[in-house]
Protein backbone atom coordinates (compact mmCIF):
# COMPACT_ATOMS: atom_id res chain seq x y z
CA UNK A 1 0.00 0.00 0.00
CA UNK A 2 1.57 3.48 -1.15
CA UNK A 3 1.62 6.30 1.18
CA UNK A 4 -1.38 8.18 -1.01
CA UNK A 5 -3.61 4.98 -0.61
CA UNK A 6 -2.57 5.25 3.44
CA UNK A 7 -3.61 8.93 3.35
CA UNK A 8 -6.98 8.55 1.02
CA UNK A 9 -8.41 5.88 3.50
CA UNK A 10 -7.59 7.86 6.63
CA UNK A 11 -9.25 10.62 5.04
CA UNK A 12 -12.55 8.23 3.86
CA UNK A 13 -12.27 7.17 7.26
CA UNK A 14 -12.36 11.14 8.65
CA UNK A 15 -15.32 11.69 6.74
CA UNK A 16 -17.23 9.06 7.61
CA UNK A 17 -16.79 9.29 10.87
CA UNK A 18 -18.16 13.00 11.08
CA UNK A 19 -20.63 12.25 9.28
CA UNK A 20 -22.04 9.72 11.33
CA UNK A 21 -21.31 12.31 14.57
CA UNK A 22 -23.20 14.92 12.24
CA UNK A 23 -25.66 13.08 11.53
CA UNK A 24 -26.72 11.86 14.85
CA UNK A 25 -26.65 15.29 16.34
CA UNK A 26 -28.85 15.90 13.50
CA UNK A 27 -31.52 12.93 14.22
CA UNK A 28 -31.24 13.57 17.64
CA UNK A 29 -32.65 16.96 17.23
CA UNK A 30 -36.17 15.78 15.70
CA UNK A 31 -36.18 13.35 19.22
CA UNK A 32 -38.60 14.78 21.89
CA UNK A 33 -36.45 15.21 24.64
CA UNK A 34 -37.97 13.35 27.78
CA UNK A 35 -36.01 12.39 31.41
CA UNK A 36 -35.67 8.94 29.96
CA UNK A 37 -34.25 10.18 26.72
CA UNK A 38 -31.68 12.17 28.33
CA UNK A 39 -30.39 9.70 30.91
CA UNK A 40 -29.75 7.46 27.81
CA UNK A 41 -27.85 9.72 25.62
CA UNK A 42 -26.31 10.82 28.93
CA UNK A 43 -24.60 7.75 29.77
CA UNK A 44 -24.51 5.95 25.66
CA UNK A 45 -20.64 7.13 25.84
CA UNK A 46 -19.58 5.03 29.24
CA UNK A 47 -21.45 2.06 27.63
CA UNK A 48 -20.01 2.41 24.38
CA UNK A 49 -16.07 2.62 26.03
CA UNK A 50 -16.70 -0.14 28.54
CA UNK A 51 -17.56 -2.15 26.05
CA UNK A 52 -14.61 -1.35 24.07
CA UNK A 53 -12.86 -1.75 26.62
CA UNK A 54 -13.55 -5.24 28.29
CA UNK A 55 -12.92 -7.63 25.28
CA UNK A 56 -9.63 -5.49 24.42
CA UNK A 57 -8.94 -5.82 28.65
CA UNK A 58 -9.39 -9.42 28.12
CA UNK A 59 -7.50 -10.47 25.41
CA UNK A 60 -5.02 -7.78 26.41
CA UNK A 61 -3.51 -9.73 29.73
CA UNK A 62 -1.18 -8.00 32.62
CA UNK A 63 -0.61 -4.46 30.51
CA UNK A 64 -4.26 -4.12 29.95
CA UNK A 65 -5.32 -4.95 33.55
CA UNK A 66 -2.77 -2.62 34.58
CA UNK A 67 -3.92 0.41 31.92
CA UNK A 68 -7.63 -0.69 33.44
CA UNK A 69 -7.00 -0.22 37.44
CA UNK A 70 -4.84 2.89 36.75
CA UNK A 71 -7.59 4.41 34.48
CA UNK A 72 -9.95 3.32 36.90
CA UNK A 73 -8.26 4.68 40.25
CA UNK A 74 -7.37 8.24 37.69
CA UNK A 75 -10.63 8.63 36.76
CA UNK A 76 -11.71 8.35 40.96
CA UNK A 77 -8.60 10.65 42.00
CA UNK A 78 -8.84 13.32 38.63
CA UNK A 79 -12.76 12.60 38.32
CA UNK A 80 -12.13 13.38 34.46
CA UNK A 81 -12.04 10.84 31.94
CA UNK A 82 -9.72 12.02 29.18
CA UNK A 83 -6.16 12.29 31.77
CA UNK A 84 -7.18 9.59 33.33
CA UNK A 85 -7.38 6.91 30.24
CA UNK A 86 -4.10 9.49 28.80
CA UNK A 87 -2.53 7.33 32.24
CA UNK A 88 -4.37 4.23 31.65
CA UNK A 89 -2.17 4.28 28.53
CA UNK A 90 0.99 5.27 29.95
CA UNK A 91 0.79 2.19 32.23
CA UNK A 92 0.51 -0.17 29.58
CA UNK A 93 3.11 1.31 27.32
CA UNK A 94 5.51 1.51 30.80
CA UNK A 95 4.30 -2.12 31.69
CA UNK A 96 4.99 -3.80 28.52
CA UNK A 97 8.32 -1.88 28.30
CA UNK A 98 9.48 -3.33 31.73
CA UNK A 99 8.01 -5.99 32.54
CA UNK A 100 7.74 -7.92 28.66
Amino acid sequence: MSTVDALLIIFAMTLITYATRAGGIFLVGFVPMSARVEAFLRYLAGSVLVAIVVPATVRGGAAAYVAVAVAVVGTLVLRKALPAIALGILAAALWRTYMG
